[in-house]
């Protein structure tokens, strides 16, 4: 316990000397005194001890601030959204938000239509994109993204509308240039944009 006590304390002084905004996990701990007033931090309770949590990231100010990575999961996929955004010219953070909307990163995801895996891919989809196994990763990631760009291309560039179509299907947005009135997709399309302003700091 000692020991995990020393390196508790040398990282609260390391957390003191990092630059502002620089992100850090969150970890429960607690904290108490000793008779001579020190501070020494624990990870085991004990009668007296407060428990404590650290911020994912600080501001100047000190107060704490939610990061782009606050999903341990979002890490872990985060080179190969890179990869397949690099690839299929598609912004990373509109990757990011759909596939935080349409899985929360969770890779086993299969929604009540049957889209599966990290972007949602429904089946015959994922077969025309040539994606063998929807819930690996990385196939998962290049199809959905390829699909996502190829919608962008067919929509000029637009957006929502791409957006809608990633839910509702291309045919039903060409067939009115606009998001369908279908109350599923618009929510969708509202939640992806959010989270991408988030992504982006707007």
């Amino acid at each position: 316990m000692m020991k995990f006590i020393s390196r508790l304390v040398m990282l609260v002084c390391f957390l003191e000397v990092l630059p502002a905004s620089f992100p850090l996990f969150a970890a429960d701990v607690y904290t108490f005194h000793d008779e001579e007033g020190a501070r020494y931090y624990t990870n085991t309770p004990g009668p007296g001890y407060t428990k404590v949590r650290f911020p994912l990231m600080m501001k100047k100010n000190g107060s704490s601030v939610q990061a782009h990575f606050t999903n341990l999961k979002m890490r872990d996929y985060e080179p190969l959204i890179v990869q397949a955004s690099t690839k299929y010219s598609v912004d990373p953070d509109i990757v990011r938000a759909v596939i935080k909307v349409e899985s929360n990163f969770n890779n086993h995801a299969v929604s009540p239509k049957g889209a599966q895996g990290l972007m949602q891919l429904m089946p015959q989809t994922a077969r025309e994109l040539g994606v063998v196994d929807p819930f690996e990763p990385e196939s998962n990631i290049h199809g959905g993204v390829l699909y996502l760009s190829r919608l962008l291309d067919t929509l000029n560039g637009d957006l929502a509308l791409s957006l809608a179509a990633y839910n509702a299907g291309l045919e039903r947005v060409l067939a009115r240039k606009e998001i369908p009135a279908i109350s599923e997709t618009r929510n969708y399309v509202k939640q992806v944009m959010s989270q991408y302003s988030k992504l982006k700091g707007y």
